[in-house]
C-alpha cells in the first residue's frame, strides 16, 4: 500500500509544479505583473520575451546570490554578441527574510550597471510554482531562440557544468 501511495504522489509532482524544468520542451508562458512581481521598472515580464535570441536566465533567491558568481563571470567573459544573445535575472523575493524594499533598491543599481541584463522580480516564487525550478538556491537556466529549455543546473555550477553552458550556447548561435 505504502509504495502504491509513493507511486501515485510521485506521478502528481509534475503537475504540481515541483518536477525539475524538462530539457527540449518550452515551459509554459509565465508573466510576472502586479502582485506576482515585474521588471525592476515596475512593468510585466513574460517568458515569452525569452524567444529570438538565446538567453540565460538565472533564478537566484537573494540569500544566495553569489552562489554562481562564477557562471556570470565566465559569461561575461565570453563577450556574446547581444544581438543574438540575452539575459534575464529573475530574483526570487519570496525565498529570504531581506526586506523587499532593500533587494529592489539593489535591483535598481543593479539594472543600471548592467542594462543589457533585464532583472525581473518574483514575489509569489511564480516559476518555482509553475516551472518546478528549485526554490531556496540559485537556477541556471539556457533557452533556446524557440523558447526551448536547453541547459538547466540549481545549485552551485561545477567548472564541467559551466563548460557544457559556453559549449550550448555557442552552439545555438547563428553562425
Amino acid at each position: 500500500m505504502k509504495r502504491l501511495f509513493l507511486a501515485g504522489a510521485l506521478a502528481l509532482l509534475p503537475a504540481l509544479g515541483l518536477a525539475d524544468p524538462q530539457v527540449g520542451e518550452q515551459p509554459p508562458v509565465v508573466k510576472l505583473e502586479g502582485k506576482n512581481g515585474a521588471k525592476v521598472d515596475g512593468s510585466p515580464w513574460s517568458s515569452d520575451q525569452l524567444k529570438g535570441k538565446v538567453h540565460v536566465m538565472f533564478y537566484v533567491d537573494p540569500d544566495e546570490r553569489t552562489l554562481n558568481d562564477h557562471v556570470a563571470d565566465a559569461l561575461k567573459a565570453q563577450n556574446f554578441s547581444r544581438e543574438h544573445y540575452g539575459s534575464v535575472a529573475v530574483i526570487n523575493l519570496a525565498a529570504t527574510w531581506l526586506p523587499n524594499g532593500l533587494i529592489e533598491s539593489s535591483l535598481e543599481d543593479k539594472q543600471k550597471e548592467f542594462p543589457d541584463t533585464t532583472y525581473v522580480k518574483d514575489f509569489k516564487k511564480v516559476l518555482v510554482k509553475q516551472w518546478g525550478v528549485k526554490d531556496n538556491t540559485s537556477n541556471v537556466l539556457l533557452f533556446g531562440p524557440d523558447g526551448k529549455l536547453l541547459f538547466y543546473r540549481s545549485d552551485k555550477l561545477s567548472d564541467a557544468d559551466v563548460q557544457e553552458l559556453i559549449k550550448t550556447i555557442k552552439a545555438n548561435l547563428p553562425q
